[in-house]
Parts: C-alpha cells; structure tokens; sequence
C-alpha cells in the first residue's frame, strides 16, 4: 500500500481513538523518520516490509490504548523532545502553565529552583532551557525515573542536576528561590484511573493519601524549611482540589496566593509566597 493508503487504514483502525488522524500521522512520522510534510508531499510512498510490520504493531498496540508517547518514547514539552517510559507520567500541555507561571515570578538574577517529583525532568528543563543562568534541581524519588531525567537533561544539553529521593529529603541545608511541583494528586477511588493514558503510568505518580491531598500538604508544610524570604512554591493540582490548596496555603502563612486555569478552564495550578525568613 501506499503512504496514502495506510494512513487511511490506520485511521480506520483507530477509529476509537479521540485523536485517530494526529496519532496516524505521529507514528508514521516516528517510523519514518520524516516530518508531517513529508506524508503530504509523497502520497505515494511505498513503505518497505519493515516499516509495514512496525506501523502494524504499534497500530495493534494503540488500539488497546497504549499512549502514543509510550509507542514512540517521547513527548514534546515546552518545544523539547523529552524522553518517557512506563516509569513517568507523560509531561501534559496544561504543565506548561507551571512553566509560564514560573517565568512570571523568578527574579533577573541567577536564581535556584527545585522540581520535586521531577520524573522525566520536563518542567526542570524547560525552564533551565529559558533561564540558563539558574541553577535546577530535580529530586525523584524512583530510580528508572531519576535515571530518565538524568538521560533527558544529557540529550538536551541542559544541566539540570537530579537527585534521588523522597521530596525534600536531598535538600539538607539548601535554600532556594523557587519550588515547582507535579505531585500525585489523584485519588485512589477516581474512576478516572481507569481511563486514557494513566492505565499506563505508574500509580507511584498518580496517587496520593488524604483524597489526593497529602503530597500537596507536605509540600506546603515543609517548603518554607528551604525557600529564602519572599520565595515561591507552584504546584499542579485536581481541578476540583484548588479551594482545598489555597487553603493549606493560607493556614500555614503564605501570602500572594493564587490559582491558574488550564486550558480546559479548569483549576490547575496554584502558586504562593513565603513572606517571611527561612524556617530553621
């Protein structure tokens, strides 16, 4: 067949798939090692066996749902082709809000921000790709994650230092301007859980305690231990949680406390002031 010819039939094969056509047109790009113009401009082009039988399996395989980050190995985040696996969540186009936010607040001068939860590293190097000056750190509590993130900032030619650990547990001693997080916020109940891309992802990165509440509490409780005076903590969130966030925060005296809205116009991402000098 015809490039034409299987990208119709692989659109018709994916007909469940909410994004049939993009999904076709990534996976014939990934096996082709071609761009998007190049299945325009030659209809015509006969695949060879090879092709045919990769295009075959990862088709198979994204019908039963597998993500089509997992069938390539990355995903684009922030114009960066980040690396991912089984082992990370897959970077989401709402994320990039955080990095926006962040852009927004740090100051001119070099400045040391923390990604706790870091997994593939996509937040870390966007913003290290923005604002090279900065010092970034990435603490990731599994091993294959970490190893990832630690591959990504390689590849990319970002220096974003990861350290492997349990949230603040790496940062003995450190002050830093700015902490940005991603943590699981799910709860263990949500039907969603069973829907889409996180059948596949790590429930580690998924789920927390407290109705998906408790990373985010611990962030908030412990954060002012290692932020200078006047330092931020951002933080993604349910779209149902943001009252439940700007609370925390308030209780335990931050100030400036405020919340985005995704691209679907749903709570996602709350940021907050530390006023004070750093906690001992």
């Amino acid at each position: 067949m015809t490039l034409a010819q299987w990208r119709h039939w692989m659109r018709e094969q994916l007909v469940n798939s909410e994004s049939a056509h993009l999904d076709t047109d990534v996976l014939l790009c990934h096996v082709l090692a071609k761009p998007l113009s190049f299945l325009i401009a030659w209809p015509d082009y006969e695949l060879n066996e090879a092709e045919q039988a990769q295009i075959t399996a990862l088709t198979a395989r994204r019908q039963v749902g597998e993500p089509v980050a997992h069938l390539t190995g990355e995903r684009e985040f922030w114009s960066l082709p980040i690396a991912v696996s089984p082992d990370t969540l897959i970077p989401r186009p709402d994320t990039e809000l955080m990095i926006e936010a962040a852009l927004a607040r740090l100051p001119q001068a070099p400045a040391t921000v923390v990604d706790l939860g870091t997994g593939t590293g996509a937040i870390a190097l966007a913003l290290k790709s923005e604002r090279p000056q900065d010092t970034l750190i990435g603490v990731e509590f599994n091993a294959k994650a970490a190893n990832l993130a630690r591959l990504n900032s390689e590849r990319l030619g970002l220096a974003v230092e990861v350290r492997q650990g349990s949230w603040f547990e790496p940062l003995a001693g450190l002050r830093v301007t700015m902490i940005v997080s991603n943590p699981p916020y799910i709860d263990a109940q949500d039907v969603h859980l069973d829907l889409g891309d996180v059948r596949f992802e790590p429930d580690s990165a998924l789920i927390a305690e407290q109705g998906g509440m408790a990373d985010l509490q611990h962030i908030i409780t412990h954060a002012p231990h290692y932020l200078v005076a006047n330092g931020y903590v951002l933080l993604e969130h349910g779209w149902q949680q943001g009252a439940l966030v700007r609370d925390y925060f308030a209780a335990k005296g931050y100030q400036h406390i405020h919340t985005l809205r995704d691209y679907g116009d749903q709570e996602r991402i709350t940021l907050a002031q530390w006023p004070g000098e750093t906690q001992c």
